[in-house]
């Protein structure tokens, strides 16, 4: 299940060849293709990656100039998807044509609008400073599961898993799976979401903390972030000492960190993501220590939710039973399901 009328990343900027080049960018979004390059003025382009003619994929073509040539036959198309030569023909038929996509880049993610170019709205874009912000520091990743993005959007809106898959990475504790949530929807304007705030007092400080500064008494940690459709996660995280006054931050170690999904299939999923912390704190070790033990994290999700799906593809006469941790990704697929069917009415 998947709603078409928003924004989902397709790369990271650095992803997309630069204008000079001729090389061409290609993912797969909700199951269709796309090619995405950069004109000469460096403006981006989104085309359906599959000629009209016998549907070779155009990222298999070449570049000329601010157009693609299919490396087929030969069709040439512009930047809005139309065909202005078909090699051999006098005219060219009206229909030859390939669909064009609203994309934008912000903070270093590029956006593809799936559904009513018409209703593409930069307001719904989210809010991924710490992609870009100088003062925060990260190395962008991406992973690619074999799994529906749906398996992956339930693991990020329970955290209480992070005393059990990330034991010894994120976790440290099993306070984070007694600690209750607070969950409540998201009122900035433009954007459609929950947001969930845990705090975890007084625990042991988690081995990838200790990248930061060496603790010698035990953390007041928090995670407060927003999940907003169709899924993007943006959190602010950390912790400090027990005891240190509440706006008292120079011991605490601040983190934010933006993880979104795109729908490659119904099976499959891209994960885009990255963990900035602050850039007076520490060097570019720490900026890879915090990526090298974030992929490790990510992996051992990976791997949990892999498994998960292959358990889910025996049958068996069993449903999920749902339970108290699963209050924020039942009210998000609920959220989830009124846009899908609102924008069923609507088409």
């Amino acid at each position: 299940m998947w709603i078409k009328n928003c924004w989902y990343v397709i790369a990271w900027a650095h992803e997309i060849p630069p204008a000079e080049s001729t090389e061409l960018f290609q993912r797969k979004v909700l199951n269709e293709p796309i090619v995405v390059y950069r004109k000469q003025d460096g403006k981006l382009v989104a085309l359906e990656n599959r000629c009209c003619h016998r549907h070779a994929p155009l990222s298999a073509g070449r570049r000329e100039g601010d157009s693609i040539r299919c490396g087929y036959h030969g069709l040439k198309f512009n930047a809005q998807g139309l065909c202005t030569e078909i090699p051999g023909a006098d005219k060219v038929p009206p229909k030859a044509c390939v669909r064009a996509y609203p994309v934008v880049s912000k903070n270093n993610w590029v956006f593809v609008w799936m559904g009513d170019a018409g209703k593409a709205d930069e307001a719904l874009l989210p809010d991924n400073f710490s992609c870009s912000d100088p003062a925060w520091k990260n190395i962008p990743g991406y992973l690619h599961y074999d799994t529906p993005y749906l398996l992956v959007c339930d693991n990020l809106l329970d955290f209480s898993h992070l005393s059990y898959v990330h034991e010894k990475t994120l976790g440290g504790s099993t306070a984070i799976a007694q600690a209750r949530p607070t969950i409540e929807k998201v009122t900035q304007p433009g954007q459609r979401g929950i947001r969930v705030i845990r705090h975890i007092p007084d625990v042991p400080s988690p081995p990838f903390y200790q990248r930061f500064r060496t603790f010698t008494t035990h953390l007041d940690r928090w995670f407060d972030y927003e999940f907003l459709l169709p899924a993007t996660l943006l959190m602010h995280s950390g912790g400090k000492p027990v005891g240190t006054a509440p706006d008292d931050m120079r011991q605490a170690v601040r983190l934010h960190s933006c993880q979104t999904l795109t729908p490659e299939t119904e099976n499959s999923t891209h994960y885009f993501f990255q963990q900035s912390h602050q850039s007076d704190l520490g060097d570019e070790t720490v900026t890879q220590s915090i990526f090298n033990s974030l992929v490790q994290a990510f992996e051992e999700d990976r791997n949990m939710i892999t498994a998960q799906h292959l358990n889910m593809q025996t049958p068996a006469d069993k449903s999920m039973l749902p339970l108290h941790f699963d209050a924020a990704l039942m009210q998000f697929r609920k959220m989830l399901s009124d846009e899908k069917s609102a924008e069923d009415l609507s088409t």
